[in-house]
């Protein structure tokens, strides 16, 4: 078992260095501006677009019904549990050491006192969440973004995040439950409680957005720049914050108007009506 283990580990590590070294040579060699796929990427997007109107929005508000809202929340809490330890690898891969000793911390609260991760009881402990994975660790080290993709049923991505897929899916704490009958009906769970959750970003985008597909798009990039930023905005977006507004175009100025008449000083006599004063006439 240990043999099998270590081999099915080297496997994984052959594989997302070799997928990293290509990702590497081809994203340093983009240099088509972030979205050169453009006509195929919509394709995509409208493909996604209608399989979630036609199936995954009915099955997420059938969930929603179906499902309270404190029972949604633990099971969210639960698979971002076990997918945690996705974040405890690329903390090491990007030399985050003591990052990656404190989510271990946390992953080991939440399985253990946080009833295999049902509740986030290590938040409340000063251990705090954090997003990692394999795109963020290569653009740690200088790997480009590449363009970006819609991917068939995934969704936004870009090439320089396409390893996540793969590595994600080997350090899932599910994929090494190897028991299918238990496995498969929770990477369903999975898929439909996100769908549940994304309901309201959804359809905001859909009611408000002019061009949905380059609202998704945009929103993405950068949240991904957001988060390879260590969670800070970007110094472009901060300086184009304080830019100060554009001054208004200078029109030429209205017409002056006629001077009102002056108003005559009234004088108040003791016994009489107040009398208005009459200016003198002008001197012939």
């Amino acid at each position: 078992m240990v043999g099998e283990a270590c081999q099915r580990t080297r496997r994984i590590i052959g594989r997302t260095l070799g997928l990293g070294c290509l990702l590497f040579v081809v994203g340093c060699a983009t240099t088509s501006g972030p979205d050169p796929w453009q006509p195929v990427n919509r394709r995509f997007y409208a493909f996604n677009s209608d399989t979630d109107r036609l199936l995954m929005s009915p099955v997420a508000r059938m969930y929603t019904t179906v499902t309270p809202k404190p029972l949604r929340a633990s099971l969210t809490n639960f698979f971002r549990n076990v997918a945690y330890p996705d974040v405890i690898v690329n903390d090491f891969l990007q030399g985050r050491i003591g990052q990656g000793a404190g989510d271990i911390g946390r992953l080991v609260v939440n399985s253990t006192l946080g009833l295999l991760g049902l509740f986030d009881v290590a938040t409340p402990l000063g251990l705090k969440a954090h997003v990692e994975d394999a795109g963020l660790t290569l653009g740690r080290w200088g790997v480009g973004r590449g363009p970006y993709l819609v991917l068939p049923f995934v969704g936004p991505d870009t090439l320089r995040n396409t390893p996540s897929l793969l590595m994600g899916i080997f350090t899932n704490v599910l994929y090494y439950v190897g028991n299918s009958a238990l496995t498969v009906p929770l990477t369903v769970f999975d898929v439909i409680n996100a769908r549940a959750n994304a309901s309201g970003s959804l359809r905001y985008m859909r009611e408000n957005a002019v061009d949905p597909y380059v609202f998704a798009r945009d929103a993405y990039l950068q949240h991904r720049s957001y988060l390879q930023d260590g969670g800070h905005l970007p110094l472009k977006a901060i300086e184009q914050m304080m830019l100060p507004p554009s001054p208004a175009p200078v029109s030429d100025p209205p017409p002056l108007a006629d001077p009102a008449p002056a108003a005559r000083p009234v004088v108040t006599v003791p016994g009489r009506a107040a009398v208005a004063i009459r200016p003198p006439a002008a001197a012939g």
